[in-house]
């Protein structure tokens, strides 16, 4: 007691420094985070492992131990994670350079292989993203720019996904989903080239359009043409003078009217009213 009166500044230092130490020799494990307690560098044990169809917040997490200056904690994290792929360049098998950025989803399943292999999360990460970008330039490497406008796309991210598991399993880490955010080709010549031969494509496609539509509209106006000479012949035929009159008529519309599609201003004609041409407008009685 005397040392503590005489010396307050002193004692107040040791107790705090022993409880950090307490407070230290029992952490408290988080819900989403499992850890790898190494003991003087060797892993000793795990805590909190990820278990499959265990949910997060279940038995596990809380108030744990380790041994002071002995014993770190390596924290892990049990939730989904991703990494990007750095983007890239890919040939296609119709020789078509694609950029393409993509990703991956990813979860930890075996902290002490991950612990062994990467030591932390962010080195995990640097090893994960190189060999994304090589499965995936390998695998676009095989199909035409095309099929990754189809749902043949699906079949070739999982083709990805399965042999980038297999890399991954070995750093303790499980392929959740491969995706690509992206697929664009490359700015500059190779793009407007791509731009013209879509172009070019297109108008052919158009003028093929065209051209059937005009050959339909000769097929239905000459049919339509030879209908109507049937009419006029069988007309004819039944009353000469009706046939007569209604040829007069269309005579005088196109003469006099026009047929409403020339836009040129009309022409005067100056006819005597005893004119053959104009027997329709005097009356047969005359």
């Amino acid at each position: 007691m005397d040392f503590i009166r005489q010396r307050p500044i002193v004692t107040a230092v040791v107790a705090l420094a022993l409880l950090l130490v307490l407070v230290s020799s029992f952490p408290v494990v988080p819900e989403t985070k499992q850890a790898v307690v190494v003991r003087f560098g060797k892993p000793a044990r795990i805590l909190n492992r990820y278990e499959p169809g265990r949910p997060i917040g279940s038995a596990g997490a809380g108030i744990s131990w380790r041994i002071p200056f002995a014993e770190d904690i390596v924290w892990i994290d049990k939730r989904v994670q991703d990494v990007d792929m750095q983007r890239q360049q890919v040939l296609s098998t119709d020789q078509r350079r694609l950029e393409v950025d993509a990703f991956a989803r990813y979860r930890i399943v075996d902290p002490l292989k991950m612990y062994i292999r990467a030591r932390n999360e962010d080195q995990l990460r640097d090893q994960l993203r190189p060999i994304l970008g090589s499965e995936v330039r390998n695998e676009l490497g095989r199909i035409e720019f095309a099929a990754l406008l189809t749902p043949e796309r699906q079949g070739i991210m999982e083709s990805v996904k399965k042999s980038l598991n297999m890399i991954a399993s070995q750093y303790g880490a499980e392929i959740i989903d491969v995706r690509i955010k992206k697929t664009d080709l490359p700015d500059g010549t190779p793009l407007q080239s791509a731009y013209d031969r879509m172009r070019t494509a297109r108008q052919q496609e158009a003028r093929s359009i065209r051209a059937q539509g005009a050959k339909q509209a000769q097929i239905i106006r000459a049919e339509a043409d030879a209908d109507a000479a049937k009419t006029y012949a069988a007309s004819f035929g039944k009353d000469a003078d009706f046939y007569d009159f209604y040829r007069a008529m269309q005579s005088y519309q196109t003469t006099f009217v026009g047929d409403g599609q020339d836009k040129t201003a009309p022409t005067s004609i100056v006819l005597s009213p005893d004119n053959a041409y104009l027997k329709e407008f005097a009356g047969r009685g005359r």
